[in-house]
């Protein structure tokens, strides 16, 4: 089979938050003025929905479709990228929903590692995606590697092993693991028209100098416009500056950890800072207490100002 070449991802890409309404359901309503958002003031123009920033794996397959026909329709001759994610703990519902992300024009699909029953090796895992990319067999492929939340601590420089050859779809690697070293051999390994993009938002600075292609983060909902000139001040040789717009956000993060940093709470950051109405998270996770989502969001402007 041909190997399919979508539009290189590149640049920051924001892990959508999923808007529920107060009682818990998905709020359509609220992806227009969201994505009018990202764009206008943050200059995000790419995106990667139903991923952990968006609950994903905390909706039903009906909610993940519902959303990503949102997404898709509201992001249409607006945004340059919409990335699916539709890693399930089910071969099935991940194939479902890799041919409807196919079905409604997203611009590529994502999937995680299954975590309940994990691969013991990157042969199994690699056996995984390809029954998933098969599904869709024409839509652009990103594994997504997150060591940290699915407990599968396989390197992906071995998922990468041969992996064009299983997945002619294979477009690259979203990468939120802090392993330098393993993002470094998956960069030297992959083609020119793989897509590597890094998602540890406080280490970006350091892949980029790997040769990260773009980044997958949720923080760039609300620090889009700074990491941007993070990565703009980068690729003009403009270390010093770039340093400087790193550590500004990680003096943020820290100041957030420090408090207790967890979805619910970015994602009620989200709301303070945009004004957007994305309401509560989904159980298990609890609402944050809204003095403490201020008090980052204070923080945040106390850094970065105007910027």
């Amino acid at each position: 089979m041909t190997p399919v070449v979508g539009r290189k991802a590149t640049g920051l890409v924001a892990a959508t938050f999923t808007p529920l309404t107060p009682e818990g359901e998905i709020n359509l309503s609220e992806i227009r003025p969201y994505i009018d958002y990202l764009l206008e003031q943050q200059g995000v123009k790419s995106i990667f929905v139903n991923g952990t920033t968006g609950e994903g794996m905390s909706l039903t397959v009906e909610e993940r479709k519902l959303l990503a026909v949102e997404w898709c329709h509201q992001g249409k001759n607006k945004l340059e990228q919409v990335i699916v994610h539709v890693g399930c703990m089910s071969l099935k519902d991940s194939q479902e929903l890799a041919r409807h992300a196919a079905e409604i024009g997203a611009d590529g699909i994502s999937v995680i590692s299954p975590s309940f029953f994990k691969p013991a090796t990157a042969d199994a895992l690699r056996m995984f995606l390809q029954e998933v990319a098969a599904a869709a067999p024409a839509m652009p492929f990103y594994y997504y590697h997150i060591p940290a939340v699915t407990g599968v601590n396989l390197r992906s420089r071995d998922v990468l092993e041969g992996i064009e050859n299983q997945i002619p779809s294979f477009q690259g690697l979203k990468f939120s693991g802090s392993d330098l070293m393993d993002f470094g051999q998956c960069v030297s390994y992959s083609p020119s028209h793989w897509s590597l993009l890094y998602g540890i938002d406080e280490q970006l600075l350091g892949a980029l100098a790997m040769g990260a292609n773009g980044a997958v983060g949720s923080t760039y909902n609300y620090l889009g416009s700074s990491v941007n000139k993070l990565v703009s001040a980068f690729d003009k040789g403009d270390l010093p500056k770039a340093r400087t717009i790193q550590f500004q956000v990680q003096d943020i993060l820290c100041y957030a950890i420090k408090l207790g940093f967890d979805l619910a709470v970015n994602k009620q950051l989200m709301s303070e800072v945009s004004g957007l109405a994305l309401g509560p998270p989904r159980l298990p996770l609890l609402p944050c207490p809204h003095p403490k989502a201020l008090s980052i969001a204070q923080r945040l402007q106390q850094i970065l100002g105007d910027q």
